[in-house]
């Protein structure tokens, strides 16, 4: 009897510490959420008669927001979304139900001026939350844009955001532990510039390029860039021609992910598995469960960002 009381006591200790080193690594870790993997006009989109949209329009999908992702580090209680949607409201509360601290958010980072990109900024004027300084991080022509037009400029000018300024390629320290590393792509800029982000943790580092307008117009290469990171969450808005019959591609070029899939095919397994497609058009096929583009994507090699997936960095 005594020996098996020493052995539950043995084996509480142990449970108790193997418990805390659990906990430890939790609250120091820094990761990367997906919180909306949809293109800038949402699913269903407005005025859509197609069959991707009909029963969204009877029976929406609470999954389908608008592209984002949080950042989060959990030991110095840091949380910030990258790109501001109209979905800003519910995304923003799931970073705040993950990390509880005085700072609704620490920051927003924007990536360009197209809808889905920024006008959640609006919940943060005197019509929703009044803000009080809360930093807003762009490159300068998002900046200035910001700065100059209405409604957003009496954002700045009641001091509901703080917009800070970047510098392409210079990374942002957010923490001991995490950086941010803006970076310029081609996109179509009416109103500003457009950048992707690399994301540093600790212990991996994860891109993010939800508009770009294609591979070859970039003056890297995506191929050596995907090299350098762990995860690469790149744009994936249509699969190919074939949806957007009824558009001129020239007036809103992506890389199909069919381009995408060929460009990528002599890449190492390793190196597939890092590739998760994001941004998703009302239209794409790869948004039905189960659909012979998804399949094909994951039989390649190949990932689609899902709402609520969590990446370690």
């Amino acid at each position: 009897m005594k020996n098996f009381l020493l052995l539950l006591i043995c084996f509480s200790i142990a449970s108790y510490g193997l418990a805390n080193k659990i906990s430890d690594t939790t609250t120091k870790q820094v990761s990367l959420l997906i919180l909306g993997t949809i293109q800038d006009a949402g699913s269903p989109q407005i005025n859509c008669k197609k069959d991707c949209c009909k029963e969204l329009l009877i029976n929406p999908d609470r999954t389908r927001k608008i592209v984002s992702i949080g950042v989060l580090d959990h030991y110095y209680k840091k949380k910030y979304l990258i790109e501001a949607t109209p979905y800003i409201t519910s995304q923003s509360q799931t970073l705040q139900n993950l990390i509880s601290s005085q700072n609704f958010l620490d920051g927003i980072f924007l990536t360009h001026a197209h809808i889905g990109h920024y006008t959640g900024l609006m919940y943060l004027g005197k019509e929703g939350m009044n803000a009080t300084n809360l930093n807003v991080y762009t490159m300068p022509k998002m900046k200035l844009f910001l700065e100059n037009n209405g409604p957003w400029n009496q954002l700045v000018k009641n001091k509901n955001i703080a917009l800070q300024e970047l510098k392409n390629e210079i990374s942002v320290s957010l923490s001991p532990q995490l950086s941010v590393i803006p970076f310029l792509v081609p996109h179509r800029d009416e109103y500003s510039e457009t950048v992707g982000y690399t994301i540093v943790g600790p212990n991996k580092k994860a891109l993010f390029i939800p508009d770009i307008d294609k591979w070859e117009k970039w003056n890297k290469n995506i191929i050596e860039e995907i090299r350098k990171v762990d995860y690469a969450f790149i744009d994936g808005t249509f699969f190919d021609a074939v949806e957007i019959n009824n558009r001129n591609i020239a007036e809103i070029p992506h890389p199909f992910i069919i381009e995408s899939m060929k460009l990528f095919e002599n890449l190492s397994k390793v190196e597939k598995s890092k590739i998760y497609f994001i941004h998703f058009n009302h239209t794409n096929p790869v948004l039905q469960t189960n659909s012979e583009q998804e399949k094909l994507i994951k039989k390649n090699g190949f990932h689609i960002s899902k709402i609520n997936d969590t990446f370690i960095l």
